[in-house]
């Protein structure tokens, strides 16, 4: 891609699309320049912040007027506050100006926050520190909706789910890096202040250096006049992100994964000292284990998720920061005592001790596959002329969520909580949540049991699936070979899709579950009830007005025999209502699994296909609808499906 600036609210060309991994982004400067400038920022806040931590909890007697119980939730809460107040100013600026311009500003502006937290550092003055931390929380608030709305402007939607992936995981490597260097600053007693003092001036630098390189990216509302009440313009982003409900609570489902994260990093000192009896070089150890998982977990979206936007990772990720959450309470118990604080090659020598690294590693890992896909489904759904307020909005809840997550913390603390209870609290509150969230918007959890079940029992091959269209109506027709056929479409489809079903299926209790809260469009014959079949077209044509995917399985019924039956005249009707594109589909491969009826003469059916067996989905050209004939549809299905049932 060249260096010219993209239109407002554009997104890449086509061709970058086909990349084979998501790390070549990083040789292309639509992405490398801004990837570094996110990347060093994110390192230096938590030089800064770990070192400042680790001071006031390690060394409280330099610091006059600190509680080392409780300076860590502290920090934490100075840091966010400035995104509960700045967050709907900072959306509305970068919505209106260019963002390389106000990524190069935000930068100019870390190194002067830097030169006071440097003072602080230098005179062990807890004030000058802590307004350092809200400055710095300043800086973070300004870049936030810059960060997530620069991206859909110079990645293709193939691509968005690897950058992000890529984001994610850099600025938690980039968190390993800063924790290493401020932990390690913090314990040099001498030389430690000057330590931490050059590193935060000297990465500011370098930092607005290579913000230079930021290519342009034209405001996608420029005329846009900005509201300088924090307070009524908050309020105006907030119903702005609940326009689209399905956005509005991912963006609910990320601020409480900064909760979840806030309540685990913001313990750490604590939870090392007091529960482990280890040293800060452990807390290092810690931080580490964490910020590699979830960004392992950030990297695996992408191949998890076949470069999609695939919410089915979500309820995923849920499940498993859970499950590993509780597990950490009771590793935490299991843990023999120690005279001393245990330095980091006493603690990797204790067997105990890699369970709680492991739980840590996973509950990372799997948030980060809650992460990344909610973060893409964010800027791919809402609207790019004011995409960077979503993201401000975003902010705004997520500062929220973290002031209640140490206020918690520090309630339950006083209350004689001990950490491991904590994170067992939080861990259980994520199982309410996930389901609340999951209850209100089923599309997640449709999206996780479609592909959950695709995954375990096959292998799926897609042909020329970019022919799906990403967007706008079109009615999808394909061949009924088994009961997972919906399942199957639904779980390789980039979109929802509304499918017209037989009206008997949902009278089955867990089928009718699934494709009640999947709208799907309940059809019968004229014989059985005219007055179901008049509705279910009017349904489709609303479907399609609206810019929904309709798909309809022409047969009207599963095949018997592994050929296919006649196509019957619905699908003519759907589109004779509304005319749409009819994309032809063909699955291969499903005749003679359990989910067929192959066998039905018989009972255990003769399955000749087990679990992980091949299957194929193609894809054919769009068909006019004016053309979209049973018989040429018929036709084309059946070239696409070939020899193999």
């Amino acid at each position: 891609m060249s260096d010219r600036p993209l239109p407002a609210g554009r997104r890449a060309a086509r061709p970058h699309a086909n990349h084979e991994s998501q790390f070549q982004l990083l040789g292309q400067r639509r992405f490398a320049p801004f990837f570094w400038t996110q990347f060093l920022g994110a390192m230096n806040d938590n030089v800064f912040k770990i070192g400042f931590t680790s001071l006031v909890t390690f060394q409280a007697a330099r610091f006059s007027g600190v509680d080392p119980a409780t300076a860590a939730f502290l920090i934490s809460a100075i840091f966010i506050l400035p995104f509960v107040l700045l967050s709907a100013t900072a959306g509305q600026i970068a919505d209106k100006y260019d963002k390389a311009l106000l990524t190069r500003l935000v930068k100019s502006f870390e190194i002067v926050v830097m030169l006071i937290g440097g003072a602080g550092f230098l005179l062990h003055s807890a004030p000058l520190l802590y307004l350092c931390t809200f400055l710095m929380g300043v800086h973070s608030t300004a870049f936030g909706p810059v960060k997530y709305s620069y991206l859909p402007q110079h990645l293709s939607p193939r691509e968005l789910v690897g950058g992000n992936g890529m984001v994610e995981m850099g600025t938690f490597v980039a968190i390993l890096i800063g924790t290493i260097v401020g932990g390690v600053g913090a314990g040099l007693v001498e030389h430690g202040a000057i330590v931490l003092a050059v590193a935060c001036v000297a990465i500011a630098l370098v930092g607005r250096v290579v913000s230079g390189r930021v290519p342009q990216t034209p405001a996608p509302q420029p005329d846009l006049r900005i509201n300088w009440n924090p307070f009524t313009e908050t309020w105006r982003n907030l119903k702005l992100a609940r326009e689209n409900r399905t956005v509005f609570l991912s963006l609910l489902g990320i601020s409480w994964l900064w909760f979840i994260g806030a309540t685990f990093l913001s313990s750490f000192f604590s939870f090392a000292k007091n529960v482990l009896s280890a040293d800060p070089d452990v807390v290092t150890v810690l931080l580490g284990t964490f910020s590699v998982g979830i960004g392992l977990g950030s990297l695996l979206c992408e191949k998890l998720s076949k470069r999609r936007i695939e919410i089915g990772l979500v309820p995923l990720g849920s499940i498993g920061m859970s499950v590993f959450g509780i597990d950490l309470f009771f590793a935490s118990h299991a843990l023999p005592g120690a005279g001393h604080l245990l330095g980091v090659g006493e603690f990797l020598l204790r067997a105990t001790d890699w369970r709680v690294l492991a739980d840590l590693f996973l509950l990372a890992l799997f948030g980060g596959l809650y992460s990344v896909p909610l973060y893409a489904l964010i800027q791919s759904r809402s609207q790019p002329s004011h995409r960077a307020r979503i993201i401000a909005a975003n902010n705004i809840l997520n500062s929220l969520f973290m002031i209640v997550s140490s206020l918690m913390a520090m309630g339950l603390t006083a209350a004689g909580f001990s950490i491991p209870a904590i994170f067992l609290v939080t861990a259980l509150l994520n199982i309410v949540v996930a389901t609340y969230i999951y209850s209100l918007v089923p599309e997640f959890l449709l999206r996780f049991i479609a592909w959950v079940l695709v995954h375990t029992f096959y292998r799926i091959r897609l042909v020329h699936a970019e022919r799906i269209p990403e967007e706008g109506a079109a009615v999808l027709v394909c061949n009924h070979v088994s009961f997972v056929d919906a399942i199957v479409i639904m779980a390789e489809s980039p979109r929802p899709i509304r499918f017209v079903m037989d009206h008997q299926i949902f009278k089955a209790p867990f089928a009718g579950w699934v494709f009640r809260h999947a709208k799907a469009i309940p059809i019968a014959p004229a014989h059985q009830d005219a007055h179901m079949l008049t509705q279910a077209y009017e349904r489709c044509a609303r479907a399609l007005a609206e810019g929904d995917l309709v798909c309809i399985f022409p047969e009207g019924k599963l095949t018997r025999t592994g050929e296919m039956n006649p196509f019957r005249h619905g699908v003519t009707e759907i589109v004779r209502r509304t005319p749409a594109p009819v994309i032809p589909m063909a699955l291969r491969g499903l005749w003679g699994s359990v989910f067929s009826r192959a066998g039905d003469a018989h009972w255990p059916r003769p399955v000749q296909k087990g679990v992980m067996s091949r299957l194929t989905l193609a894809v054919g050209e769009p068909i006019d609808p004016a053309l979209a004939t049973p018989e040429l549809l018929q036709k084309t299905v059946n070239e696409l499906r070939g020899a193999r049932k």
